[in-house]
């Protein structure tokens, strides 16, 4: 027995005093269970008393439960003040790592924590922070907002019923007609839905989301220095063409060696995940900071302006990705571009830009057309900025203005602000000036007091000020909204034409909205019908000034009149720019451009010397997908082509991979000028299609026509004396 007993306190010695005190739970138990039985078979127990030994027994186990339950709470007691140590050992790390914090280093924890925390989120907080977004409807009427919101809905879904239709009637062309008509019938349901009395969806067939059915519209645009090599800007090219289709959106992408500028119309999400791939795209160059030491991608920083819930109509058809020389066409590409890290002007946030307006001594030069001017402009308070408005019909007008007398006396000792839609034309529009105030002692001896720009252009100043701040009038867009008034006062304007009167505004977010002490209120048109002069500001229609090509200015009234014949509008019915400088035909507009352009570019040589150099003009090849050949054609038809500047080399650099073998310039027969049509024969038939897929794009400013024209057997082709020198 004293050898089991050792072993038992041996074995013991190795367990811990919880595990004992199960053990003798145990034990207690299994003596429990016997006794009951011993009292079942016990007969000599009479009325239930109890023998002296089963007394000893119990007596025995009740001491046993006492030692379990005391050693249970010694075990506890330890295991406690074990973790009480553990946490007094953090702590005390805690405070050596932060001084300020005191008490039993929770704060610290905490702190550390909340630390980690804001470093993770710190590259999103960035990306969020140059993301400016805005909800068109935001201004709206409650009422106005579900109204439009339906509209959205049945736009998307009778687009979606007629798409189905179609494709079930392609398909019955080629099946029984009693198939096809259960087939509509089947896309109808799957489309529409079973409709309630009131000719609504029901709930069931009615997406989750009403936005799903809204537009979104992104405004952005990035330069990139020093610009991309021929490799790194196919690849940007490649990739936001891919990206953009991957995502579903549509609109216009420019893309130059100097970096993007694109306008697209995409779903909610589809844009911001756009947005999110080309942030982590590079171009195969990182930039560097050079303070800093940091790397990040080329767009990383790029500011995007979306306007979210635009209705169906308001998406671009198509994705069209064009390869031009510069983001804005100043005539400034390549050695003639004044570098935005060194000549730059000051970007100013709407809130500063506004302050600005206010001061004296400056100036704000709109670097917009006229025309769009024409329609909505800053009105500074009195006392304030001078306007000034350059009145050009395009952008490569602004550097021959900037060099004028008159233009330069006008910023003599004065801050000049500049301005634009989304802020792309100033870039290049107040680098600039700064380098004429650097580089050219004419400029420099005006004193000017700095050149400032506004950031997002006019497109973020209405996310800030949506009642319009110092604007008057419209801005005039590139995209399907044409034109549109500060978000508050479209509002208003939107509620009296849909509700009939603004009793619904008071529910609304623009009727709280005050700038200066004054409710929103509608505003009259700013600019005026070119045809009867009455107050007007909507461009509609595809008519053109005759003399100058810039959009008209036509009321509803004078346009349907001159659809339907009763009122002519005739060559006499000219923008107000070309009236103003009595500009009355194509020829004496051409010969006052030409004049202009001397002049400036005399006076460039004169200040530069050898370093001056002719503006380029070569344009650059067109990226696109060559056209089906299944005749194997190799002679084309090209019209519509540039007469001043298509020549055999700029020809052979546009049509650029396609090998041209053969040029047949097409001339006058009495007076011998090449008006812009040939004949050429290219190597391959996959050459004539690669040339084929220009047909309707811009090429040298012209929208360049092309086809295949196979040679007739009795013509003799190719011509001689017709090879391009170049072969």
């Amino acid at each position: 027995q004293q050898q089991t007993t050792m072993a038992d306190t041996d074995s013991s010695s190795s367990t811990t005093p919880v595990e004992d005190s199960a053990a003798v739970l145990r034990d207690d138990k299994k003596q429990k269970k016997k006794l009951k039985k011993k009292r079942r078979h016990d007969d000599t127990a009479v009325d239930g008393s109890i023998s002296d030994d089963e007394h000893v027994v119990k007596r025995s186990h009740d001491n046993e439960e006492e030692e379990a339950a005391a050693m249970v709470e010694k075990s506890e007691k330890k295991s406690k003040k074990k973790k009480k140590e553990k946490k007094r050992k953090r702590s005390s790390v805690d405070k050596e790592d932060d001084s300020s914090c005191d008490g039993s280093g929770k704060k610290s924890k905490k702190k550390l924590k909340k630390k980690k925390q804001e470093k993770q989120q710190q590259p999103q907080k960035e990306m969020d922070e140059k993301v400016v977004s805005s909800s068109a409807i935001e201004y709206l009427p409650e009422d106005l907002k579900h109204l439009q919101l339906k509209r959205n809905q049945e736009t998307v879904l009778e687009k979606s019923t007629t798409t189905a239709k179609s494709k079930s009637k392609h398909s019955a062309s080629n099946h029984d007609t009693t198939k096809s008509d259960d087939i509509v019938k089947e896309d109808e349901k799957q489309n529409t839905g079973t409709k309630q009395p009131n000719g609504s969806p029901t709930k069931q067939q009615q997406p989750k989301d009403e936005k799903t059915n809204n537009v979104t519209l992104l405004l952005f645009y990035q330069y990139v220095e020093p610009p991309w090599d021929e490799s790194q800007y196919r690849n940007a090219f490649k990739f936001v063409n891919d990206q953009g289709t991957e995502h579903g959106l549509t609109g216009r992408m420019r893309v130059a060696r100097e970096g993007l500028n694109c306008t697209l119309t995409g779903t909610h999400d589809g844009i911001r995940a756009w947005c999110a791939s080309l942030r982590t795209f590079d171009g195969g160059k990182p930039c560097v900071d050079r303070e800093t030491g940091t790397t990040s991608t080329e767009f990383g920083t790029t500011e995007f302006k979306l306007t979210d819930d635009l209705p169906p109509k308001q998406r671009f058809p198509k994705l069209h990705a064009f390869e031009v020389p510069e983001l804005v066409n100043y005539g400034l590409a390549g050695n003639r571009a004044p570098t935005l890290a060194k000549h730059g002007g000051v970007h100013l946030e709407p809130e500063q830009y506004h302050e600005k307006m206010c001061e004296k001594d400056t100036v704000i030069i709109d670097v917009r057309n006229h025309y769009e001017a024409n329609i909505g402009r800053f009105d500074p308070p009195v006392g304030g900025a001078m306007m000034i408005d350059p009145m050009m019909r395009k952008s490569t007008e602004f550097p021959m203005w900037l060099d004028k007398k008159e233009t330069k006396e006008m910023l003599r000792g004065k801050q000049v602000l500049m301005y634009c839609t989304g802020g792309v034309r100033c870039e290049r529009a107040s680098a600039l000036l700064k380098q004429k105030i650097d580089n050219e002692d004419d400029t420099k001896e005006l004193g000017i007091k700095g050149v400032f720009q506004l950031q997002g252009g006019v497109d973020k100043y209405f996310k800030s000020f949506p009642a319009g701040g110092l604007w008057k009038g419209k801005n005039y867009t590139f995209d399907k909204r044409f034109a549109h008034a500060p978000p508050a006062i479209e509002a208003v304007e939107r509620s009296k034409k849909v509700l009939g009167d603004v009793d619904a505004l008071d529910s609304s977010k623009s009727a709280s909205v005050q700038e200066g002490g004054k409710k929103v209120a509608d505003i009259p048109a700013m600019g005026k019908c070119e045809a009867c002069y009455k107050p007007w500001d909507m461009y509609r229609g595809k008519r053109r000034c005759p003399t100058c090509g810039v959009p008209s200015l036509i009321c509803r009234d004078c346009f349907e009149a001159d659809k339907a014949g009763t009122k002519k509008l005739g060559r006499e019915v000219r923008c107000d720019l070309c009236v103003t400088e009595d500009v009355r035909n194509k020829r004496g507009l051409r010969e006052k451009e030409e004049r202009e352009m001397k002049e400036y570019e005399q006076k460039l040589k004169k200040k530069l010397g050898d370093d001056f150099e002719p503006p380029s003009q070569r344009q650059l090849p067109i990226v696109r997908k060559p056209k089906p050949n299944p005749e194997r054609i190799t002679r084309l038809f090209l019209k519509n082509m540039c007469a001043k500047q298509m020549n055999e080399k700029s020809m052979l650099e546009i049509l650029h991979p396609a090998t041209v073998t053969h040029v047949q310039w097409l001339t006058d027969r009495t007076t011998g000028k090449f008006y812009g049509t040939a004949f050429i024969e290219v190597k391959t038939a996959e050459d004539a299609g690669s040339v084929l897929a220009l047909d309707g794009m811009i090429v040298l400013g012209r929208k360049i026509k092309v086809k295949y024209q196979k040679a007739d057997q009795k013509d003799i082709w190719p011509i001689p004396n017709t090879e391009v020198s170049a072969v």
